[in-house]
């Protein structure tokens, strides 16, 4: 009753709201975003920028002699961003909350998002960025990438070639630093080639085609950036620096280990390091990081307005999600949505007025929240082998009532489907988003019984063929202002239905993380995120390690078959397709072998979804402007990165 008591008093929230919401949200993403060049703009508009502009901090400070005028401070070429509404205004601090220090890590990738590529807002595309352009040879095994003449590190020294070489020979290519060079920089087991053309060329060479590099580049080389300040870093570098005088430096520094010194000199936390993006950080205590403008950012606006327009942005430090969302609706927040949570919808409507704020609803790249499955790898032979029965799994998904769990956990603000590959994907599949979604106990025990699970115990559970009483651990994780264990519940009371006897077991998440590892789960429950291109990260649906829902079929494939479970011919299919799908720069061809895959996770429903598609509240106070109204929100997208927070300003 009290579920519905929320459900009914948060619609009531929303459609009083509605028309107050369409006139506040009513900008969109431009479209593009972004031109390559000051040249790019005008050739596509016909408007010409015939000159530069810059904060008055920094005015003020070339007006000292102590900052060199802003046209030497760009590239020959800037990357120009159209703002969403208007023209902003400089100044200003963006107050953000953050979980402890370490959360404010997202600096240099959810708040920036700086990498060589990048992808377009709702990441179906890829778009220069530190790189100007770039050219493919060899049918994908070599890219040349052509830097922006000009750029500058945040101290003002020439961003170059030099730059991404350090980072590849002296850290990539070293085993202290990195004694395991990422799957994604390899091919055929070698690293690799990186050689530099001139100042301002670089060349990438694979052993074979690597056709999905680029799309690399915008996740992986998002978290692991391939370039690093060689002119900073080399003071931390034996290959730069004596052995004994580094030694002496770490030991100084309470470090045991010159590598362990280098790697905190090469951290977001170091105020000294040179930065590319828009704010580098210059304080860091135990209750407040911040991070102020980067004079030397290489972005203009479409008036030639040096970004980013706001000043600073500060992340106070709280303990928990509940303070986050506490901040968020005394207006304490100027834009958020990291941490704020859809289980306080009704609130942040309702303080609206009182915090001075709105609240978008961006959608978010959610194919089900959660997804369930059963392992299909259980340790349990008998488990194992009802759990790889595909009627088992149909009859578990006919189970689930979705468009229960979807009013009384999400206010009906969700969609429910199956776990799958979301709407707005070019990869979409309606059939696949439907596939065993309809509410059919009927059919779900007729299934159950065809397998042969028709016999009973004194309780009313099906007997397994040992004649043992069929029941399953459900062990699941959850998070702060997450609706994971009200689902739960739900599911357990479905199954429950079908002659299952569910075990419900709430656990912390390094332990789960764990269990899941070691192939210890019965059954589970995770965010299917990342449903939006799978070209940034495919772990939900192509098998490369010890992946949730199979974690022993992931071992074998990784291992080469020395270790795990050796998988059925459908999941060697898929790595086959997907190893095809990274050989070729051919679209078409490679969309073929992707949709073949997610044809195969349609038939096999090893996934199986609830309600996906909920949307991602964000906490925007009224004078926090050139926020779209809307936006994909995913982890491979890197939001609001891909909002492009430079061009976002307060209006006086």
């Amino acid at each position: 009753m009290r579920r519905f008591v929320i459900m009914f008093s948060v619609l009531l929230v929303f459609f009083l709201s509605i028309e107050n919401i369409s006139i506040s949200f009513a900008q969109k993403v431009p479209s593009p975003f972004q031109y390559n060049s000051p040249f790019d703009y005008q050739r596509a508009t016909g408007k010409k920028i015939t000159s530069f502009k810059e904060a008055p901090s920094l005015a003020e400070l070339v007006k000292q002699k102590k900052l060199p005028p802003v046209k030497e401070r760009l590239p020959k070429e800037p990357l120009v961003i159209v703002p969403v509404e208007e023209i902003g205004q400089y100044g200003g601090t963006w107050r953000r909350v953050a979980i402890g220090i370490s959360d404010c890590g997202i600096i240099d990738t959810r708040l920036t998002g700086e990498g060589l590529v990048r992808t377009n807002v709702d990441g179906t595309q890829i778009v220069p960025n530190i790189v100007k352009k770039w050219e493919i040879s060899e049918g994908g095994r070599i890219y040349t990438f052509y830097l922006r003449d000009g750029m500058k590190w945040s101290d003002g020294v020439p961003f170059t070639a030099d730059d991404i070489m350090f980072w590849y020979k002296d850290i990539i290519l070293n085993k202290e630093l990195t004694p395991i060079v990422p799957s994604w920089l390899t091919s055929e087991g070698k690293p690799v080639t990186v050689e530099k053309v001139n100042d301002y060329v670089v060349r990438f060479k694979f052993q074979k085609p690597n056709g999905i590099f680029l799309w690399q580049l915008c996740y992986d080389g998002i978290y692991s950036k391939p370039f690093a300040p060689a002119h900073y870093l080399k003071q931390f570098h034996p290959n730069y620096v004596s052995v004994g005088e580094l030694d002496k430096k770490a030991k100084d520094a309470g470090f045991d280990a010159w590598y362990r010194y280098f790697s905190n000199r090469n951290s977001w936390q170091n105020v000294d390091r040179p930065v590319l993006w828009a704010w580098k950080v210059s304080q860091v205590t135990s209750t407040r990081v911040v991070c102020e403008r980067n004079p030397y950012y290489w972005k203009i606006d479409t008036a030639g307005n040096q970004l980013p327009y706001i000043d600073k942005v500060t992340f106070d430090i709280v303990q928990n999600a509940e303070m986050v969302n506490m901040k968020a609706l005394s207006g304490e927040i100027d834009m958020q949505l990291r941490h704020i949570y859809l289980s306080n919808y009704t609130l942040f409507m309702e303080n609206r007025s009182k915090g001075d704020y709105r609240v978008l609803m961006w959608n978010t790249a959610a194919g089900s929240d959660p997804m369930l499955y059963v392992t299909q790898t259980v340790e349990d032979p008998v488990l194992r082998k009802i759990f790889q029965d595909i009627r088992f799994r149909q009859a578990l998904s006919l189970a689930i009532n979705r468009e229960e769990i979807n009013q009384l956990c999400y206010f009906g603000l969700g969609k429910p489907r199956q776990a799958s590959i979301i709407s707005q994907s070019p990869y979409y599949d309606p059939e696949w988003e439907k596939a065993f979604t309809e509410y059919d106990p009927k059919k779900a025990n007729e299934l159950l019984d065809e397998m042969g699970l028709s016999k009973r115990d004194k309780d009313g559970y099906r007997l397994r063929p040992d004649g043992k009483t069929l029941a399953i651990t459900l062990e699941y994780c959850s998070f702060p202002g997450a609706t994971t264990s009200d689902v739960m519940e739900l599911i357990a009371k479905y199954w429950e239905k079908l002659g299952i006897k569910i075990a419900l077991k709430l656990i912390d998440r390094s332990l789960w993380n764990t269990r899941m590892n070691a192939n210890q789960l019965e059954a589970s429950a995770w965010c299917l995120d990342k449903s939006m291109n799978p070209l940034l990260n495919i772990t939900w649906y192509v098998l490369v390690s010890a992946q949730q829902w199979a974690p022993a079929w992931g071992i074998w494939i990784a291992t080469g078959g020395k270790s795990g479970i050796e998988p059925p011919e459908d999941i060697k299919r898929i790595y086959s397709l997907w190893e095809k799908a990274k050989s070729t720069t051919n679209r078409v061809l490679r969309d073929r072998y992707i949709r073949e895959i997610f044809n195969i996770h349609k038939k096999n429903i090893w996934m199986i979804g609830t309600v996906g598609e909920l949307p991602q509240p964000v906490i925007v106070k009224n004078n926090f402007r050139n926020v779209p109204e809307r936006v994909i929100s995913d982890d491979s997208l890197f939001t609001p990165a891909n909002a492009h927070p430079e061009q976002f300003f307060i209006k006086r």
